[in-house]
């Protein structure tokens, strides 16, 4: 998700968005304990995308 996208949602979105990611995140890390994961590069796409969302979210803090 881009950044110009994150900043047209609300507070709310934001951090619904958040949940769902990092809900993601831990699925993929336990899906990757029992059996090899398919897309690779999914954890790594997640990571950032959580990072992205805590910037804006820190943005408008300020």
């Amino acid at each position: 998700m881009k950044a110009k996208e994150l900043r047209k949602k609300t507070d709310k979105e934001r951090a619904k968005l958040l949940l769902e990611k990092r809900k993601k995140l831990k699925d993929f890390h336990f899906s990757g304990a029992t059996s090899r994961p398919k897309n690779t590069k999914e954890a790594v796409n997640l990571r950032k995308d959580i990072a992205r969302i805590k910037t804006i979210a820190k943005e408008y803090e300020k």
